[in-house]
């Protein structure tokens, strides 16, 4: 089921989620903007669908792929198929803008408690 987290989550409940649906990782959507993430889907384009219904805006949000058992600096993979968006400068799967990719790293960093 898809929750949309807006403050703090333990890195044991990320590691539950990984091992009962892909084993290693959990697949996230995150609104750089409102500081938020949608986690716990299938397909990133589902979590990307519950923040639009939720009022997030197409152009904040952005694919990652979460690794709960790596260490903070190894944990987001940005890979995602909805981050595709050459009319806004980001032609491939990853996140091409490092100002974008920092800000999502301090957002996931903050939200995560060890």
């Amino acid at each position: 089921m898809i929750k949309i987290i807006d403050s703090k989550i333990k890195l044991s409940e990320l590691e539950k989620m990984a091992s009962s649906r892909f084993g290693n990782l959990v697949k996230a959507v995150v609104d750089i903007e409102k500081e938020i993430m949608a986690i716990d889907g299938e397909l990133h384009a589902d979590e990307e669908a519950l923040l639009l219904e939720d009022g997030s805006l197409q152009e904040n949000l952005w694919g990652i792929n979460i690794y709960p058992g790596l260490g903070p600096d190894e944990r987001v993979e940005f890979d995602s198929v909805i981050n595709l968006r050459p009319v806004d400068g980001n032609s491939t799967r990853g996140i091409e803008n490092e100002i974008i990719r920092k800000k999502i790293l301090l957002i996931i960093n903050n939200m995560i408690i060890e």
